[in-house]
């Protein structure tokens, strides 16, 4: 007789084969029988150094799932500053102190491809990469784009997206601007900023929920909110 937690991976993969063309993400098991080992697929995002090329990862169930996280690591080489380029190990908080229950593998592996969209230089995994973004987004896109090329059988384009950059929008205020937090600490809301999500769409985010402010004080959020706040982050709200 199949497991709860068995019975919880094969709805979530059922659903990932039902929305694969929309979502751009999927996951199968690498053995049949065994929905404890997944092999999950993406692609690279477009307008990104990493356009057209497509991501393995491995995807490891715990026993605990789904209220301990799934362990993901990419086996398609990548240079990404939250992304280790030697042993693919991934820096996300919604794979660690961020998960909640009501996280998918799917909503996983949408953050995961995010953070190829809006790469986190000042929480790296991997410093050196981290340390070319910040001081040579140009030379740090084109070495992403070959990367893709080689390891992810991406196509080489001539002109590399370069959308990286510490400077503020134009017309726009710094990322410690306090008014972009609309009154909530900024700790409580870079916890999502570290996920890949801009300030004003996780402030949009509290606002639709009913997020207290708590005069500006930091907290922790019930993991409910988490998986709600995240999930409507990523467009399945």
């Amino acid at each position: 007789m199949a497991t709860t937690r068995e019975r919880r991976v094969a709805k979530e993969l059922q659903d990932l084969w039902n929305d694969r063309e929309a979502s751009g993400v999927f996951a199968e098991p690498i053995e049949s029988d065994n929905l404890s080992h997944l092999k999950g697929t993406f692609s690279g995002p477009p307008d990104t150094p990493y356009a057209g090329g497509t991501y393995e990862v491995d995807i490891q169930i715990p026993d605990k799932y789904p209220f301990k996280p799934p362990a993901m690591y990419l086996t398609t080489k990548i240079w990404h500053p939250n992304i280790s380029s030697v042993t693919g190990a991934i820096c996300l908080d919604i794979l660690g102190t961020a998960w909640s229950p009501v996280g998918t593998i799917k909503t996983a592996l949408l953050a995961i491809r995010m953070l190829l969209e809006s790469p986190n230089p000042k929480d790296p995994q991997d410093a050196q990469v981290a340390k070319m973004l910040l001081e040579n987004p140009n030379l740090f896109a084109r070495t992403a784009h070959d990367w893709a090329v080689k390891y992810a059988k991406a196509p080489r384009v001539d002109a590399v997206p370069v959308k990286y950059s510490n400077e503020p929008a134009k017309g726009g205020s710094t990322t410690d601007d306090s008014s972009r937090y609309d009154g909530y600490n900024k700790d409580l809301v870079d916890r999502f900023v570290a996920m890949g999500f801009d300030v004003e769409k996780i402030v949009e985010a509290f606002h639709y929920f009913g997020i207290d402010k708590h005069g500006g004080r930091d907290y922790e959020l019930e993991e409910a909110y988490m998986g709600d706040i995240t999930a409507r982050l990523l467009g399945d709200e």
